[in-house]
């Protein structure tokens, strides 16, 4: 029997509105709903309704009824700055290796967010993937979340000798640490983006305990897939639904996404640094906290904090070594 919005609603009051609840979806729906990753009435309710549709097999109306149901089913207005505040105390940090590094984004790598970080080859960038694949792990007394961690590796970066050798400078089991790292090469952009709408399986149907999704590089398969001017608007409108979905994993799961991003050099500025990133203003605006890598003297790395929604822009050196990232 299909519910009515003020069943609906009434179950939500008692704490009971489960998806099979919402008009429109009996038990089959809700099984493919689930298994596409709406598992919850609040993840149908943000989801965009042609997803919505093609995951459950339902019709553009039944998908847009089930939708407005579940709406109106969760509290989903305005809230006060306080208790916003109160919200974000959920929000976790996990240690990059180096106190500089963690001083520079007030605290570490933050969940429910997405981390940048760009710059010429050898400035960094998938070193700083890999530690954070050890961090993750580490006991939450010792900085980390103690949380799993899924590798997206669109550039054949990720070695696990490196992981060992890290490891092993630190006193950790390079066996355990690696065990808890799931690795996934993506091989085109559709692949990529497959990758992550599999999140939700790898956390459900395998109990993993993901804290961390680290994508290595982001914008190397697209930027060889869509080649010339005549292709960009297609390559960005996909690139904007690939950022969302990050996102949208991040808050569900109250996880951190990290991404690795490629750059270019500007032939127009003649004063200054000439490098800038790929990706253009959607990645930028989807960029939580972006910083930007780059080679120093003496072997030594410099990261800059280039935008963040309340910190300000700063710079740090450190140093890569056997133990990955450390202090200057």
């Amino acid at each position: 029997m299909v519910k009515k919005k003020e069943d609906v609603t009434e179950n939500h009051e008692d704490g009971e509105i489960e998806i099979e609840d919402l008009p429109g979806v009996g038990p089959m729906t809700a099984d493919k709903l689930r298994d596409a990753g709406y598992d919850t009435i609040m993840s149908i309710a943000v989801a965009p309704t042609s997803e919505l549709s093609e995951s459950s097999g339902m019709s553009a109306a039944s998908a847009t009824k089930a939708q407005i149901a579940a709406r109106n089913a969760m509290d989903m207005g305005f809230i006060t700055g306080t208790e916003l505040v109160e919200r974000r105390k959920t929000i976790e940090r996990m240690t990059t290796g180096s106190e500089d590094f963690d001083g520079l984004l007030g605290g570490g790598i933050e969940t429910q967010s997405i981390t940048e970080a760009f710059g010429e080859f050898g400035s960094g960038k998938s070193q700083l993937a890999m530690m954070l694949a050890i961090t993750c792990q580490l006991p939450k007394k010792d900085g980390g979340l103690n949380r799993d961690i899924l590798f997206i590796d669109t550039e054949n970066t990720f070695r696990p000798e490196r992981i060992t050798q890290m490891c092993e400078t630190r006193g950790l089991n390079p066996k355990k640490i690696l065990s808890r790292i799931m690795v996934a090469r993506a091989y085109t952009s559709d692949h990529q983006m497959l990758l992550v709408d599999k999140v939700d399986e790898v956390i459900n149907k395998h109990g993993k305990d993901i804290g961390l999704i680290i994508v290595d590089s982001l914008m190397s398969l697209f930027r060889s897939e869509y080649a010339g001017r005549g292709t960009l608007a297609v390559r960005q409108q996909k690139l904007n639904r690939h950022l969302h979905s990050l996102q949208r994993m991040a808050d569900k799961h109250n996880l951190a996404i990290y991404l690795t991003n490629q750059v270019q050099s500007n032939p127009a500025v003649f004063f200054g640094n000439p490098t800038k990133a790929i990706g253009g203003h959607i990645l930028g605006h989807a960029s939580q906290f972006r910083i930007y890598l780059r080679k120093g003297k003496a072997g030594k790395r410099v990261a800059r904090l280039v935008d963040s929604p309340y910190l300000p822009e700063g710079e740090i050196i450190f140093n890569i070594t056997e133990k990955g990232i450390d202090e200057a």
